[in-house]
């Protein structure tokens, strides 16, 4: 059977790792947060009619939305 303060030990030791992955993961989840708003302002740009046509649906779902 397993020693029960193993486990303790093992986590000890990828603290520092699992602390620099989670701040990777957040950093390129960041950086690609900042890349779709970027992409979503383009394509408004680009399809006004469209990106109107979809602001007006929005508007919809909002108004007829309950709390």
């Amino acid at each position: 059977m397993p020693d029960p303060e193993e486990p303790e030990r093992e986590r000890d030791s990828r603290a520092p790792d699992r602390q620099e992955a989670d701040a990777e993961r957040r950093r390129r989840r960041a950086q690609f947060l900042r890349e779709l708003n970027e992409a979503k302002a383009l394509r408004d740009r680009v399809q006004p009619r469209r990106a109107r046509a979809a602001r007006m649906r929005q508007q919809m779902r909002m108004r007829t939305f309950r709390w």
